[in-house]
């Protein structure tokens, strides 16, 4: 049961947008998101009931409603926040926080401070893992695509490309000190994303039983793969730039989900933005986007070495991305993500079809699963 002050901190009513007023009472938590990690906070406090804190402290005798907002694929949770009419997003960590430590209000900062569109921070708290921040609404980059004229489409798209490009020119200009110039997609990083794929989608998802000899080729194609991206030079990069963190607000694209941006290819972030796989995009629309961002980031780059290099950082990434699906299938239960599997594969398969030297790689992975045939 909840303590008094924990009900009387949320709001005297909540209601989703569109629909009818709800009881006065805290809303419910959504089944997808548990409470996360008591044991660390004072008091053994649960999601809700820190949530409730933070808000009685701060907004006490205001008029206060929260949503719980469906969560993604992280550890973190999310609510919508209304003060006297006044909409915030809150973002509920999983343990307590030192905001001159916590990457994703130090990337933030950075990232404001080059001209990026980053959600503002309204207020935190540390002890209770709660960073208040602005409301970009519900529209993401993938909604707003779905029955977007050709022209609105590739407007989209090009304000995307161009955010790209100054995130690394401005990146490659700054001090570097910061926790995300420290870290890398180096070999040891591709290489545990691509066994995670393994681990996660081919045995434990699709239930894959690799002979010997498959398991040798797979390990000797990821090894390829792994080893020619690491070798290639490092910009900055978002890490998720995808349709998904990608809002539309105020006739803007913003970026949410940074927190974990890294050293990596020139290409990570462009391969992840257009062999996306929330959405499908033609191939003489790909490699016009493509070209345009060469161009502009790294006009020097030979066109066929900026094209191998896309399509190569392609295969690691919507491997990567299959791993993320099978482990939220497999382990968590949950089938969000499962639509959107279809399109990954056919994405590694085309990719992969290029590439001879990855030939064992494609025939090993083929033979458990049909997508790739």
């Amino acid at each position: 049961m909840k303590s008094e002050s924990e009900r009387r901190a949320i709001v005297r009513s909540a209601r989703r947008r569109g629909g009818r007023r709800s009881a006065e009472q805290l809303p419910p938590l959504s089944p997808a998101m548990p409470d996360v990690a008591p044991s660390v906070f004072p008091g053994g406090a649960t999601a809700d009931g820190r949530v409730a804190q933070y808000l009685d402290d701060r907004f006490r005798a205001r008029d206060v409603k929260v949503w719980p907002l469906s969560g993604d694929a992280s550890t973190r949770r999310y609510y919508r926040v209304a003060v006297d009419g006044e909409l915030s997003v809150l973002s509920l960590n999983p343990e307590p926080f030192d905001a001159d430590q916590l990457s994703f209000v130090i990337i933030r900062h950075l990232m404001a401070g080059w001209g990026l569109p980053v959600p503002e921070i309204r207020d935190m708290e540390g002890a209770l893992g709660i960073l208040l921040l602005q409301d970009l609404g519900d529209l993401t980059l993938q909604e707003a695509l779905k029955g977007a004229r050709p022209a609105k489409r590739k407007e989209l798209y090009r304000q995307a490309l161009d955010q790209l490009v100054v995130l690394q020119r401005e990146a490659a200009g700054a001090a570097q000190r910061a926790v995300c110039f420290q870290v890398a997609f180096d070999f040891e990083k591709l290489s545990w994303e691509l066994h995670f794929f393994w681990k996660h989608f081919l045995e434990a998802y699709r239930k894959c039983d690799l002979s010997v000899e498959d398991r040798a080729s797979v390990a000797d194609g990821f090894h390829r793969l792994c080893a020619e991206i690491a070798s290639w030079p490092r910009v900055m990069c978002h890490r998720d730039f995808h349709s998904r963190n990608l809002m539309s607000h105020a006739e803007r694209l913003w970026w949410i989900d940074f927190q974990d941006a890294r050293m990596g290819p020139v290409t990570y972030d462009l391969a992840s933005l257009l062999r996306d796989s929330y959405v499908d995009l033609d191939e003489e629309f790909v490699a016009e986007m493509a070209e345009e961002f060469r161009q502009r980031a790294v006009p020097g780059e030979a066109r066929d070495t900026f094209q191998r290099r896309l399509e190569l950082m392609s295969i690691q990434r919507n491997l990567k991305a299959l791993g993320t699906f099978g482990y939220q299938g497999a382990v968590k239960g949950s089938r969000v993500y499962l639509p959107y599997i279809p399109r990954t594969l056919a994405n590694v398969r085309r990719n992969l079809a290029r590439y001879p030297e990855l030939s064992g790689l494609r025939r090993a992975l083929a033979h458990h699963l049909e997508e790739l045939r």
